[in-house]
C-alpha cells in the first residue's frame, strides 16, 4: 500500500530550517520517512512587489447558479464572486439558469457582473444555425429584458459563444472558407452590436468569445472592429485544454501587444470558460489555475461540464463546501494587494504554483500553493519589521481533495508557530509530503504575548484502491494530462466493474495505537438507487456500508464509517453486496472529537472593526475588536443537522450571535448550544451592548446532536387531491408522500407542535429526479419548487435540488416563526410539481 504522511513546520529565516514531523497526515507519492528524499522545490514571495489590488476575478462560474436557493445562500456569500456566465431568460440550452432568475440571489450575495450567453436561447448544441434573421429578433427582446432589469448596468452581453466552430467555421485551414465565415461574422456581430446599443446604450458588450486563443482571426476583428466603431468593451476567449497552464501567459502577453499594435485601449479580458474535467473541485489543480489570471488581473469562469448549480463541481448538494469550495473562500479572504510569487517553473502544466497577498492595514500576508507532491520551501522576502515586528505567527493549513460530491470539513491546521524575522525580512516555511491534490495556505501575522496553540493533528494515511488486493474489478484510468476531460481520482485511477457476487476490494492498513478510526471511502454509484457494500475487519465484524447516488460513477463522493483497531496491521475488505459502486481510495484517521476554531481576524468584517495582535494566544492571529455596529461573520461547518457547541472566544462586552434569522446573546467564552445545518453556515458575531467586543475565535465543537428533534413523517398528514401515499425502501418509515403540486389542491398538511413561539427550522427530507432532454455532455437536471405556508400565513417558496435519483432522500433547512403549540405547514405549488416529501423535522435554533 502507498502510505502518505504531510509534515509541515515554520521556520525563521531562509537558512533556518527545522523540521518537526506532524502527526497525522500521510506520505507523498513515493515518499518514505526511511528513504532519502528530494531537494526541496522553492517558491519565493516578495511582499514588496506589488501587482495591485486582489481581484477576485477567477472565482466565476459558467451556469454555477442554477435556480434561487441552489447553490445557497449560504455556500454563496462568502466566495465573493466577480462574475458569472449564465444562459438568457427563456433560453433553451439548458432547462435552468437564466440570468435575470439567478442574478437575484447573486447580488443579494454580493455578486459581481452577469455575462448573458445570448446563443443559449437555442435549444441545439451547437446551436442550429436557423440564420441571422431568426437569430435578430431573439437578440433584441434579450436586450430589451436585459435593459428593463434591476442592475442592469451588471449584465454584459455576450452575442456570439465560440464563433471559431459554430456558425462560422473561422478555424478552417481551408482560406476560402475561413474568408467567408470571417466576412460573415463581421456582418452580424456589427448588426448585433448596434442592435443591443441601440435598445441598451450603456450596454457592454464582449467578444469575440472564441474557443481558443486565435492568432490569425483576433488581429483581424480588432483591426475591423475597430475600423467600424464596434470594438468589444469586454475582450473574452476560452481556456479549455491543460496545455493552457503553460499557454496562458503567452496568450495574454501577445492579447495586450496587439491591442497596442492596433492603437486601441485595453480592454478587460474574461476567460469566461476555463479548466477541465480533472481540474474542477481539486484544490491543487485550482492553485495552479487562479494564480495565472489573478497575476493576470483578468477574470475567469470555470466550465461547465455536468450539473449546473453546484458552482462547477465545487458545492455539494446546495449547501455543503467540498475541498475545492474551501480553496476558493480562502482565495475570496484574500484582501489588500496580491504581491509577486516565483514559482519553481513557470507556466508549466501541473507543477507547484501559487499567489499571494499583502494587505498593511490588517497586517497580514497570504500564501497559496499547490499543484505537487514532495517539499517546498516558501521563502517569504520583504516581512516589513515596523508593521510585523520581529516576530510573526506563521499558520499553515491544507484543503485536500474531497471529491466532486465529498463533504469537506474546515481545511486542517497543520503547524502554529511563532518564529523571529531574519534581519534580512525574510520567514522561510518548508512544507514536506504535500499531496498533490491539496492547495496549503501559509497565514503571517504580528506575534504578541503568549503563545499560539499548538496544532492538533491526528494520525492519517490513504490508501489507493488500485493498489489493493481486487478480486473480479478492473482498474480504470481516469482524468489525466491526456485525458483532461476524465473525472479526476486519487493517483488518477479507480477500481470498477465491482459488480459480481465474489467482487471486492481488500486494502492492508496499518494503524499505530488501539481505537477508533474514521474510514473515508471515495467512491462513485450511479446504480439509480444507495448501494451496499459489506466491510469486513480482518475477515470479521462483518458490517454494510451504504453509498447514496452521485452523478455518476466517477463523480466521486465520500461515505464516511467508524471502525475499531487495534495496533498493527489489518485487513479491510469492502465486497459486493448490493448494486454496484467504484472506488477510489481509503483514508483512516484517529477519530477524535470533532472540532474548529475559526479566526476572527480571518472572519468576513463590516464596519469598522480593529486587528489586534497584543496576545498570540489561542489561534494565534490575534484579536478582531467590534465596536457599536461593526461584525464579523463566520463560516461555521457542521458535517450533519444537529446542535453543536458554538463559543465565542474573547473578552469584553456581551456578543450577539445571528444564525438563520435569529439571534442569542451570550458572553465571550461562554458556550451556545445552536441548530446548524449540515454544510455551511453563516454566524453573524457583533456586539450585543455596543461596547467592545474582543474575539479571537468562535468554535464549534459536537458531531450534530438530534437526539431531541420532532420528526414527522410526511405520509402521516393530511393528503390533499392528487396528493398519494407511496412505499418506498429508502424512505424514512418506508413511504413519502408524491404528486405534490401542479395545482394548488394537490397539497400535503402536517401539523406539528412548537413547545414555544420562536425561529425554526424545518429539515424536509425529500427526493427529486426531474430532467430535461439529453445534452451531448451537460445533465439537464431540473430543480422543484414547494410553497411552504405557516396556518393562514404567506407562503415562502422553497428550491429542492435534483437528488440524481427517486430512490435518494436529501435535506433543505427551512427557516420559519412558529406560534407556541400546533402549527399547520402546507406543502404545495399550483403551478408544478414538488418534490416528493418523506419527513419533516423541526428544531428550535437555539437549543
Amino acid at each position: 500500500m502507498r502510505k502518505r504522511r504531510v509534515l509541515a513546520t515554520v521556520v525563521a529565516g531562509v537558512a533556518a530550517l527545522i523540521a518537526a514531523t506532524l502527526p497525522g497526515a500521510s506520505y507523498a507519492d513515493g515518499q518514505n520517512p526511511g528513504t532519502s528524499k528530494a531537494a526541496a522545490q522553492r517558491v519565493s514571495v516578495d511582499l514588496a512587489a506589488s501587482e495591485g489590488p486582489v481581484l477576485h476575478g477567477a472565482n466565476g462560474a459558467l451556469y454555477g447558479l442554477s435556480d434561487d436557493g441552489v447553490p445557497s445562500d449560504a455556500v454563496l456569500a462568502p466566495l465573493k464572486l466577480t462574475a458569472i456566465s449564465q444562459k438568457p431568460e427563456g433560453g433553451a440550452q439548458h432547462p435552468n439558469g437564466d440570468a435575470l432568475t439567478v442574478s437575484k440571489p447573486y447580488f443579494r450575495n454580493g455578486g459581481g457582473d452577469v455575462y448573458v450567453m445570448m446563443q443559449d436561447i437555442y435549444s441545439q448544441w451547437p446551436y442550429q444555425d436557423l440564420g441571422f434573421d431568426d437569430y435578430l429578433p431573439k437578440v433584441e427582446k434579450i436586450a430589451k429584458d436585459v435593459a428593463g432589469a434591476p442592475h442592469s448596468e451588471r449584465f454584459v452581453y455576450v452575442p456570439f459563444n465560440e464563433p471559431d466552430w459554430i456558425w462560422y467555421k473561422l478555424n478552417s485551414s481551408d482560406t476560402a472558407t475561413y474568408q467567408k465565415g470571417r466576412d460573415r461574422f463581421f456582418a452580424e456581430w456589427k448588426t448585433a452590436y448596434q442592435r443591443i446599443r441601440s435598445i441598451d446604450p450603456d450596454a457592454r458588450i464582449a467578444g469575440p468569445n472564441e474557443a481558443y486563443y486565435d492568432t490569425r482571426f483576433l488581429p483581424e476583428f480588432l483591426t475591423w472592429a475597430k475600423a467600424n466603431k464596434v470594438l468589444p468593451d469586454v475582450m473574452t476567449w476560452h481556456e479549455l485544454s491543460s496545455g493552457s497552464l503553460k499557454d496562458f501567459q503567452g496568450h495574454y502577453d501577445a492579447y495586450r501587444a496587439l491591442e497596442k499594435s492596433v492603437g486601441i485601449s485595453p480592454r478587460p479580458i474574461s476567460i469566461d470558460e476555463y479548466a477541465n474535467r480533472r481540474d474542477l473541485s481539486v484544490p491543487g489543480q485550482l492553485v495552479q489555475w487562479v494564480s495565472m489570471f489573478e497575476r493576470n488581473k483578468v477574470y475567469a469562469n470555470h466550465a461547465y461540464w455536468d450539473a449546473a448549480g453546484n458552482l462547477s463541481g465545487n458545492v455539494v448538494r446546495s449547501n455543503i463546501p467540498n475541498g475545492g469550495w474551501w480553496f476558493f473562500r480562502w482565495y475570496a479572504g484574500m484582501t489588500g494587494r496580491t504581491v509577486k510569487v516565483t514559482p519553481p517553473t513557470a507556466n508549466a502544466i501541473d507543477t507547484l504554483q501559487g499567489l499571494a497577498s499583502y494587505d498593511p492595514s490588517r497586517k497580514q500576508a497570504q500564501i497559496l500553493v499547490g499543484g505537487s507532491a514532495g517539499a517546498a520551501d516558501v521563502a517569504v522576502q520583504h516581512v516589513d519589521r515596523d508593521l510585523f515586528g520581529s516576530r510573526v505567527v506563521a499558520t499553515v493549513s491544507e484543503a485536500e481533495w474531497s471529491g466532486y460530491e465529498g463533504a469537506a470539513a474546515p481545511p486542517r491546521v497543520l503547524s502554529r508557530s511563532e518564529v523571529k524575522v531574519g534581519a534580512d525580512g525574510s520567514v522561510t516555511v518548508p512544507l514536506t509530503g504535500m499531496k498533490t491534490m491539496s492547495a496549503y495556505r501559509i497565514t503571517l501575522t504580528p506575534a504578541g504575548t503568549g503563545t499560539p496553540r499548538a496544532a492538533d493533528v491526528p494520525w492519517s494515511a490513504s490508501y489507493e484502491a488500485e493498489s489493493a488486493a481486487i478480486t473480479d474489478g478492473q482498474i480504470y484510468t481516469q482524468g489525466t494530462v491526456s485525458n483532461a476531460n476524465g473525472y479526476a481520482a486519487s493517483g488518477t485511477k479507480d477500481v470498477g466493474s465491482l459488480n459480481k457476487s465474489t467482487s471486492k476490494v481488500a486494502f492492508k492498513v496499518d494503524v499505530p495505537r488501539t481505537g477508533a478510526y474514521d474510514l473515508a471511502i471515495f467512491y462513485g454509484n450511479q446504480t439509480g438507487a444507495p448501494s451496499t457494500q459489506t466491510l469486513t475487519v480482518d475477515g470479521q465484524s462483518a458490517q454494510p456500508v451504504t453509498y447514496p447516488s452521485t452523478l455518476n460513477w466517477t463523480y466521486r463522493g465520500i461515505q464516511h464509517i467508524t471502525v475499531r483497531l487495534g495496533a498493527g496491521s489489518h485487513t479491510l475488505a469492502l465486497a459486493h453486496d448490493k448494486g454496484e459502486v467504484t472506488l477510489d481510495k481509503i483514508d483512516l484517521t484517529a477519530a477524535t472529537t470533532p472540532a474548529a476554531s475559526y479566526e476572527a481576524t480571518l472572519a468576513d468584517p463590516s464596519g469598522s472593526p480593529r486587528y489586534d495582535y497584543s496576545s498570540a494566544a489561542g489561534v494565534g492571529t490575534g484579536s478582531l475588536v467590534l465596536d457599536g455596529p461593526d461584525a464579523a461573520v463566520f463560516d461555521v461547518y457542521a458535517p450533519r443537522d444537529g446542535y453543536y457547541t458554538v463559543t465565542p472566544r474573547g473578552s469584553g462586552a456581551p456578543v450577539k450571535l445571528s444564525l438563520h434569522g435569529t439571534a442569542t446573546a451570550t458572553a465571550p467564552e461562554r458556550a451556545e448550544r445552536l441548530f446548524l445545518t449540515a454544510g455551511n453556515n453563516r454566524v453573524t458575531a457583533t456586539s450585543a451592548t455596543g461596547s467592545a467586543v474582543r474575539l479571537s475565535s468562535l468554535d464549534a465543537t459536537g458531531a450534530g446532536d438530534t437526539t431531541a428533534l420532532a420528526s414527522y413523517e410526511a405520509e402521516s398528514g393530511t393528503l390533499g387531491g392528487a396528493a398519494a401515499k407511496t412505499s418506498s425502501d429508502y424512505a424514512s418509515g418506508g413511504a413519502y408522500v408524491g404528486s405534490l403540486g401542479a395545482g394548488a389542491a394537490n397539497n400535503l398538511k402536517l401539523t406539528v407542535q412548537a413547545p414555544s413561539a420562536g425561529r425554526y427550522l424545518l429539515i424536509v427530507d425529500y427526493a427529486n429526479n426531474q430532467r430535461a432532454d439529453g445534452h451531448q455532455y451537460n445533465t439537464n437536471i431540473i430543480s422543484r419548487t414547494a410553497d411552504i405556508a405557516v396556518g393562514g400565513g404567506a407562503a415562502q417558496r422553497v428550491t429542492f435540488k435534483n437528488t440524481w435519483t427517486w430512490n435518494d432522500y436529501w435535506s433543505v433547512a427551512v427557516p420559519v416563526d412558529l406560534a407556541k403549540g400546533a402549527n399547520t405547514l402546507t406543502f404545495s405549488n399550483a403551478s408544478s410539481y414538488a418534490p416528493n416529501i418523506d419527513r419533516v423535522q423541526l428544531a428550535p435554533v437555539t437549543g
